[in-house]
């Protein structure tokens, strides 16, 4: 088993509320959504942590409950904290919209004119005959 969430304690092979942390978490939740920053609404609920951990803290599905661990945060509020992070991140210029893929061709025929001069350097003699090298047409499907 992985990393168990902030709030959780395993005991005998299943998942219990640490209500102590869970406190902290419901608290966590209500901080961001009052506006408080991520780090400001962690330090707030007596959670001492990063930037990046208090975000995946606020997506992580498994406070809503699962098979294995007891919910924490309700739905609602879980989604309202969603919402609110990605419109801070629109906001911030941060979601940005995937962009089209560009269709790569790659020419993959060549042709070589004849080789009409020799020189004595050979590398004179390479460059001359990849001056040689012409791209063949290719017709779409051959």
């Amino acid at each position: 088993m992985g990393h168990v969430p902030y709030g959780y304690k395993i005991i005998d092979g299943s998942a219990h509320i640490f209500e102590v942390e869970a406190e902290k978490v419901r608290r966590l939740f209500e901080n961001y959504l009052s506006g408080l920053s991520l780090t400001k609404a962690a330090k707030e609920a007596g959670i001492n942590s990063y930037h990046g951990t208090v975000g995946r803290m606020l997506r992580n599905k498994r406070y809503l409950g699962d098979d294995y661990y007891p919910s924490i945060i309700d739905k609602s509020v879980f989604d309202k904290a969603e919402i609110e992070r990605n419109k801070r991140a629109k906001k911030l210029g941060r979601i940005f919209e995937p962009k089209e893929e560009k269709k790569v061709s790659a020419i993959t025929e060549f042709t070589i004119g004849e080789i009409k001069k020799e020189y004595p350097d050979p590398f004179t003699q390479a460059e001359y005959v990849y001056s040689l090298i012409r791209e063949k047409e290719v017709q779409d499907g051959s």
